[in-house]
């Protein structure tokens, strides 16, 4: 099973959503082996890595993986290798073809047509994590939108 999050740069964290999103992962991943596909930009994502890692340390059998949009020396020297540190793999979408610019809206699609579930947090119909979100829903992926059930 494969689950990735998707949610804005600019979210802040409540107790009470990561409270919900540990009982999520419980109900929809249990013990079956899992990856969390994370992207580790911005506040959604800084929740998400926290409850994931929160959610490994009882159960072992899901990894963490860090879908990383670029590949540049610069990019592995400050960013990579904490990634190395945090997670337990890294994984490049071949985006060579892709203009640096665009390479963080492919990235999360990328991350989104692999996955079995997304986990969202959106709120407003623009921007990165929007656009995510509605190409979860185009390609029929099962999708929890935090934002729309109360957390």
């Amino acid at each position: 099973m494969i689950l990735t999050f998707c949610g804005h740069a600019d979210f802040h964290k409540t107790p009470d959503l990561e409270s919900r999103m540990l009982t999520l992962l419980a109900e929809h991943v249990g013990d079956t082996p899992a990856e969390f596909y994370l992207g580790g930009y911005g506040g959604f994502d800084s929740l998400a890595y926290e409850v994931a890692s929160q959610y490994q340390k009882t159960h072992p059998q899901v990894s963490l993986v860090f879908v990383t949009p670029y590949l540049s020396v610069e990019y592995q020297r400050t960013h990579l290798t904490e990634a190395a540190a945090r997670y337990d793999s890294i994984l490049y979408p071949e985006l060579e073809r892709v203009p640096p610019r665009f390479a963080i809206t492919h990235r999360n699609r990328y991350m989104v047509e692999k996955a079995d579930l997304v986990i969202a947090y959106v709120c407003r119909e623009r921007g990165g994590a929007y656009q995510a979100y509605r190409h979860a829903l185009n390609k029929g992926k099962a999708v929890i939108n935090l934002a729309e059930t109360g957390s």
